[in-house]
């Protein structure tokens, strides 16, 4: 399976057609999806059709964009117009939209083709891959395993080669989380990036953006994707620069600060090697400063539990007040939690949201770039909500125990990557994450760019691609 940019150019160049691709993404999807449990609803005749156009198209020299006939997933929280967007929620299995989000009209205008709707856990509330509409999602490198959520479906078909590439949204580390577990690379840029509609209860929380196989591939997408749209109020302004040529260009000598972990986390000693190994050679072998470097900050966990909980369980508390039943019992004790929350309590929690984002800037006025364990723990098993050594409990936001690396990224609105940077010695990939000062992404991708460079994974292939 070709990955974007090299798909998009074989089809430029003659050398590949779009049918022939979309054919070989559903033949894998037929294969393999039965137990990864990666797509919902497959649009296999409609993906064809325009296929077929698209080969057409490029016979006669029209070209639709730099995108042209490359399949694409889509997560299923993504509205798109005529098509079933379930929202992984067994309360929203008729929801048809009218309108494309702005991420599917942009990519569609860019001339990529809807394969179809990949995986995503209930109103993309957790980190898990726990699914009761699609299945639970299992990882391609050990299918007893989770993928990682919430775009859990995105990740996996991207590390299984069932497509060049999909998208995702991340309101907590949901691009993040899974592109660690499954070793790709996935990007939370700034704040408002790309924009995101329709409106959220957690806006100030959420992103929109791409999974890939390699860094170039979602520097490309966020050139395509990016720019203001009027229904995104915190949509930014269209940036000066092509990410893509960033990556292409010598690194500059980065400050990097290099961090262990954060708020005292224990991590896993596996992926604490693997980091610590990928460190000294960026150190080694990059024209960069690395310093290592210990955040003193709090764990803002507070806040954002009174954030994810207030913003979530009133919004979909209020619209499925009649339907409780049929929620997963832990977004449902969300809702219930949520009535808990009352206006002083949001706004004490907008504070100290601030308050926290202030000290990770105060950071970047130092430093480039920090570079850290995007988790600190390993897959478990893909039925569970949390790792065995913590209790499932019954506060409605236990992932973010146990990802402490992730959404604080969300809270301070910083870009923040992970990339693939070595393996457990059971075979797993570990994601090292990489974060910028705000609306610095094209920092991010470059520094990534060299180093996917200097420590390539596309030769390692999980079970399931093969």
């Amino acid at each position: 399976m070709p990955d974007i940019l090299t798909a998009a150019n074989q089809i430029r160049q003659g050398k590949r057609s779009s049918v022939s691709l979309v054919a070989l993404c559903l033949q894998r999807i037929k294969t393999h999806n039965p137990t990864l449990n990666a797509f919902g609803d497959v649009f296999a005749e409609d993906a064809l059709r325009e296929a077929e156009a698209c080969d057409r198209e490029a016979a006669a020299g029209k070209w639709r964009g730099p995108l042209h006939g490359v399949p694409f997933g889509i997560k299923d929280l993504f509205s798109t117009a005529g098509l079933r967007t379930t929202k992984g929620s067994l309360t929203s299995l008729e929801n048809v939209p009218d309108s494309d989000a702005p991420i599917i009209a942009r990519l569609k205008g860019a001339g990529a083709i809807l394969l179809g709707k990949t995986a995503t856990t209930e109103f993309g509330w957790t980190g898990s891959s726990y699914s009761r509409v699609f299945g639970h999602g299992r990882n391609p490198w050990n299918t007893s395993l989770t993928s990682g959520g919430s775009s859990s479906g995105s990740a996996i078909s991207v590390a299984a080669h069932l497509v060049p590439g999909a998208l995702g949204s991340d309101g907590g580390g949901s691009v993040r989380i899974p592109g660690a577990f499954c070793g790709i690379f996935a990007l939370k840029a700034s704040l408002g990036r790309i924009p995101t509609w329709p409106w959220s209860a957690t806006e100030m929380l959420s992103h929109a953006g791409p999974l890939t196989r390699t860094v170039r591939d979602s520097a490309l997408l966020f050139d395509l994707l990016s720019g203001p749209d009027s229904r995104d109020h915190q949509a930014l302004p269209e940036k000066n620069e092509s990410w893509l040529a960033r990556c292409d260009l010598p690194l500059p000598r980065f400050r990097v600060a290099s961090a262990a972990t954060l708020f005292n986390t224990p991590v896993d000693p596996a992926i604490a090697i693997a980091v610590e190994q990928a460190v000294e050679r960026i150190a080694q072998q990059l024209p960069v400063e690395v310093i290592s470097l210990q955040p003193d900050w709090e764990s803002p966990f507070a806040a954002f539990n009174t954030l994810w909980t207030g913003g979530r369980g009133v919004a979909y508390g209020s619209a499925l007040h009649d339907q409780l039943d049929r929620l997963d019992p832990g977004f449902a004790t969300l809702i219930a939690r949520s009535g808990e929350i009352d206006l002083a309590d949001y706004l004490s929690a907008q504070k100290q949201r601030a308050a926290f984002a202030a000290q990770v800037h105060a950071l970047f006025d130092r430093v480039d770039l920090l570079v850290m364990p995007t988790l600190p723990v390993q897959p478990f098993a893909a039925d569970r909500h949390t790792p065995p050594e913590q209790p499932e409990g019954d506060s409605g936001v236990e992932w973010a125990r146990w990802t402490p690396f992730t959404w604080p990224f969300n809270l301070s609105g910083n870009p923040a990557a992970t990339i693939p940077c070595g393996f457990t010695p059971e075979g797993l990939p570990v994601g090292l994450q990489v974060v910028g000062r705000r609306y610095a992404e094209g920092d991010v991708l470059q520094f990534c760019a060299a180093l996917e460079a200097l420590m390539p994974w596309a030769q390692h292939l999980p079970p399931q691609a093969l």
